[in-house]
């Protein structure tokens, strides 16, 4: 497998993923084996992680992602992208940017996907109440 072309052809996916996306394109990287982890959830094969995207599509107008670069070391890859949405149709879009770390199979599928981003800052920051105790907390601890 030639890590370098098939991680492309991962971000590529990413980069076309929208709400109209089947299960059978996703099933070109992922199987029953493959685990995807974020802030919020970790989960295993092909089916669980379509859910998350189409729980992504319910929950967020025009989520899209937009990889910006990928480092390959023989079988794993590493994204930088960046994610922008909007809560509602007629929300201010908003982004943030995190990093994947993906590792693929002999038979280049995903064996493990895992993403890293700031979920205080770019969640939790966000909700009224939870965002002023956040950024409350952040102040204090910063030197």
């Amino acid at each position: 497998m030639d890590t370098q072309s098939f991680a492309q052809s991962y971000a590529r996916f990413y980069e076309k993923l929208t709400r109209e996306s089947k299960k059978e394109e996703y099933a070109v990287f992922f199987d029953k084996d493959s685990e995807f982890q974020d802030p919020f959830q970790k989960v295993q094969g092909l089916d669980a992680i379509y859910h998350i995207f189409v729980d992504m599509y319910e929950k967020l107008h025009n989520p899209r992602f937009v990889v910006e670069e990928v480092v390959c070391s023989e079988d794993v890859a590493y994204l930088r992208w960046e994610f922008l949405y909007a809560l509602s149709p007629t929300a201010k879009e908003d982004s943030f940017v995190g990093v994947s770390r993906v590792s693929f199979s002999k038979d280049a599928k995903v064996l493990s996907h895992v993403d890293y981003w700031d979920a205080a800052q770019n969640v939790y920051e966000k909700i009224p109440l939870l965002g002023s105790l956040m950024r409350l907390v952040k102040r204090k601890l910063h030197a």
